[in-house]
């Protein structure tokens, strides 16, 4: 694919920061202030102070909601004070309720196995927050962030079309890049967008900002979402159904509590016994029945994803060859897409497309993302739908 690096920042640019008060973004709001932009911290307030103690004295340790927001913000507040910059806190409370905890809820009690950070980036760190800053009268000519990625534009039409759309591609350290988490954000938003940090290694981040003496730098890393301490109180506003843990021929195993307390690959934790190590293999959400297999059978030939995001929302006719992510921690692996066509009785929200993979995959997980790359630039991607064996 042929592609051409977009516009950075330059001096006499209003860039609008996006700041948790960790090291990355902390970081990047120095480097454009030091290049002569003016620079305007903005972080979105999440937690709604509704988290009851961990047990046995554990804290958080920089989780994207908790109470930990507070000292969060008012290190943010206190950095852009001493630096000169505008600062703002934008209250996205509600919408964060709504597309992200209670997606996330829903999802797991379908069966599924959600991505958090996927949707609160595209519904609320590119979404809601930028409403609010637009809301406040806030004129900027790019939001940056500190993700590690990319933003190019393609130099050929898309899908035969004669549109060049701004794209999401993968940051020069591939061991930290984001881009996978970043695939949903529209490509009208993207036009704006910049990840100042895409072409810098982690390491040389730290460095970075130890040389400029910033606190951030001596700060934990931030781990996503919430912890597992936290999510039975997530789910204690409906109580559990419990059923049965059975193996593939419909032997009973054990016993659930629930089948929001399970994913496609889970090995510990599952209550029941055996003489070799059994993983989540499936989850039947109609029937209440969470399934156990061994390693290999967790080997799948290929998936179907619905909910699809597309560059510039043009959606390819025809078959093509690419490479697909299905979770962030995965390695890209050849595959073919091709538009798919639905049998009856099944559903699927909008068009969906059949990734046949050139070699399988494990523990494939309907809910979770597969995410397409060509020449490391994000081509589309969607929810999986289904699994195929």
């Amino acid at each position: 694919m042929k592609y051409t690096e977009v516009d950075a920042p330059k001096a006499g640019d209003t860039v609008l920061v996006g700041m948790s008060g960790g090291v990355d973004s902390t970081l990047t709001a120095v480097l454009l202030k030091e290049r002569g932009c003016k620079v305007i911290g903005v972080t979105m307030s999440l937690w709604k102070g509704d988290l009851p103690p961990l047990p046995d004295g554990k804290t958080l340790k920089s989780s994207c909601y908790g109470p930990d927001e507070v000292e969060d913000i008012e290190q943010c507040k206190n950095f852009c004070a001493e630096q000169g910059m505008e600062y703002h806190v934008i209250d996205v409370k509600d919408e964060y309720q709504k597309q992200v905890l209670d997606y996330f809820k829903a999802e797991y009690r379908a069966g599924r196995t959600p991505n958090p950070c996927i949707r609160c980036n595209s519904f609320i760190k590119f979404g809601a927050l930028l409403r609010g800053v637009q809301n406040m009268g806030i004129n900027f000519d790019y939001f940056c962030t500190g993700h590690y990625a990319r933003t190019v534009r393609t130099a050929a039409g898309l899908w035969g079309s004669d549109k060049k759309p701004v794209m999401i591609a993968c940051a020069s350290d591939l061991t930290k890049d984001q881009a996978y988490f970043l695939y949903r954000i529209p490509s009208e938003t993207l036009e704006k967008v910049r990840f100042p940090l895409g072409f810098t290694a982690k390491k040389d981040v730290f460095a970075m900002a130890k040389e400029r003496r910033l606190i951030a730098a001596e700060r934990e890393e931030s781990q996503d979402f919430i912890p597992p301490e936290y999510f039975a109180y997530l789910f204690s506003d409906k109580p559990g159904i419990p059923g049965d843990i059975i193996d593939l021929d419909g032997h009973v195993l054990g016993h659930h509590k629930g089948i929001e307390h399970y994913t496609i690959g889970q090995r510990r934790g599952l209550g029941v016994s055996s003489t070799r190590p059994l993983y989540v293999h499936s989850i039947d959400a109609k029937k209440n029945l969470v399934v156990l297999a061994d390693n290999d059978d967790l080997l799948c030939s290929g998936l179907i994803f619905d909910d699809c995001a597309w560059p510039a929302g043009v959606a390819p006719t025809e078959s093509f060859e690419a490479l697909v992510k299905i979770r962030l921690a995965s390695r890209p692996v050849a595959c073919r897409v091709e538009p798919y066509l639905p049998k009856e009785g099944e559903q699927f929200l909008g068009a969906p497309y059949k990734v046949t993979f050139s070699e399988a995959q494990r523990a494939v997980a309907p809910g979770q993302s597969a995410v397409l790359f060509m020449d490391n630039v994000i081509i589309g991607g969607g929810i999986i739908h289904t699994a195929l064996s």
